[in-house]
């Protein structure tokens, strides 16, 4: 099964095709856990129009939430908006990683997928890339999500799916399933220009929520 974001549905094949995805979910209590990295006065990454990281992370993680909540899925995110701890000026992003980090292993029967851009010293890398945790399923889900971005979004990227490095705490420091996505370069001209529209971060969030769903139903993409 193969979720394509710029197709169009009429409101009863819709209807229809949710229904019979959700029907095939195997059980319930699994809580998605949207983490948008960075946030208040972290911004992460810079675009060369000062476009923050933190902002686009967001907007991506909210819109995955509000389909999340259409296809009836309990969620939960380390962040709603940019009003965080980390605006204080004794800041320490090492103790906000750990707080994320309880969030997570806190959840009910969580999946974690952590929403992030890269960022390169020169502007040619380009397109999506998802590392998974060494936990057990994290691969699974880390591939099929990567497979799905390439398909949908960047059908010229050969880049691939890789373990996380220990260097990301999160992934590092959970116990459930989990991935994280850089959704695009913000070094990159193209990649910003997608990444800044509404529509192109409606269109990640699809494909992250559709790659979920497969993930949970054990449905994969032909």
């Amino acid at each position: 099964m193969f979720f394509d974001t710029h197709a169009h549905y009429d409101d009863k094949a819709f209807d229809e095709d949710r229904d019979s995805l959700l029907a095939a979910l195997p059980e319930a209590g699994v809580t998605l856990v949207i983490d948008p990295g960075h946030g208040g006065i972290d911004g992460g990454a810079q675009g060369a129009d000062g476009s923050r990281e933190s902002d686009i992370n967001l907007a991506i993680a909210l819109k995955l939430r509000a389909l999340a909540e259409f296809y009836g899925q309990d969620n939960i995110m380390t962040r709603q908006d940019d009003s965080t701890k980390s605006d204080t000026p004794n800041y320490s992003e090492h103790r906000d990683l750990e707080c994320r980090t309880e969030i997570v292993n806190e959840a009910p029967n969580p999946v974690l997928i952590s929403i992030h851009q890269n960022c390169f010293p020169t502007g040619v890398p380009s397109g999506p890339q998802v590392m998974y945790a060494a936990t057990q399923d994290s691969e699974e889900l880390g591939k099929l999500m990567h497979g799905n971005l390439i398909r949908s979004l960047a059908p010229e990227n050969r880049r691939v799916a890789e373990p996380a490095s220990k260097g990301l705490y999160i992934l590092s420091h959970v116990s459930c399933p989990a991935v994280l996505v850089e959704c695009g370069f913000m070094s990159n001209f193209s990649d910003m220009e997608n990444l800044k529209t509404s529509g192109y971060q409606t269109s990640v969030a699809a494909v992250l929520m559709g790659s979920y769903l497969q993930y949970r139903t054990g449905i994969q993409s032909t």
